[in-house]
């Protein structure tokens, strides 16, 4: 299905019924890596899982940003009348939640995030030498967002109002640092760490994620 939020067409499926979660990918993806924990989650909730503007089958678009995401967001629950949905977001679908959440209080009932980044520095040294080099191959501005954005300070996390929880990998891109500073700033924000595991390895093609979502909406 399509509709059209904030001037920009994003394409979504939905699936199950029951209460409303909107699920969120990450960067250079598409809803399709939720295709396992939708099976899962969709016997509990009306699941909606988006493809962010130039990802997957919606419109593509010159130059990123995440306020423009976030407003898609906003208007996605906002235009389909989706009452207190939970939102879920896997590292740019975090940050999208994050920002989201801070912005738009009183829009959420739950807000679970997985490997979300403060900042550009908030990638360990290694893989962030990675994609600096490759960035330079690859100009697209999936690439480039993630060189400048975001910029997370804590009276945007401190905002928060909503129950909130806090995921990443033992083996996660994401410093711990800044995963437990995300999880410490939100007023009461519960955080867990997979263990044994990288950025998506409990989250792409995987029920865990679906497992933890279930566990902590019960």
């Amino acid at each position: 299905m399509y509709i059209t939020v904030n001037g920009v067409r994003l394409y979504y499926e939905k699936t199950g019924q029951g209460s409303p979660l909107v699920m969120v990918h990450c960067n250079s993806m598409s809803h399709t890596i939720f295709n396992k924990a939708v099976k899962v989650l969709s016997k509990r909730f009306t699941v909606y899982c988006p493809d962010s503007r130039d990802h997957g089958k919606s419109q593509k678009v010159k130059t990123l940003h995440y306020e423009d995401m976030t407003e898609d967001m906003a208007e996605f629950i906002t235009k389909l009348e989706l009452e207190k949905p939970v939102f879920y977001g896997f590292s740019d679908g975090g940050i999208i939640g994050i920002l989201l959440a801070s912005k738009y209080p009183d829009m959420l009932s739950k807000l679970i995030v997985s490997g979300a980044s403060l900042n550009p520095d908030s990638t360990k040294d290694l893989p962030m030498k990675f994609f600096k080099l490759w960035s330079h191959i690859d100009t697209s501005d999936k690439m480039q967002i993630m060189m400048r954005e975001p910029n997370i300070t804590d009276d945007i996390l401190k905002a928060i109002t909503v129950p909130t929880f806090v995921t990443a990998g033992e083996k996660d891109v994401i410093k711990l640092s800044h995963t437990e500073h995300i999880a410490n700033t939100i007023p009461n924000a519960k955080m867990k760490i997979f263990p044994k595991t990288g950025h998506s390895g409990y989250i792409m093609r995987s029920t865990k994620i679906a497992d933890y979502i279930l566990s902590v909406t019960e």
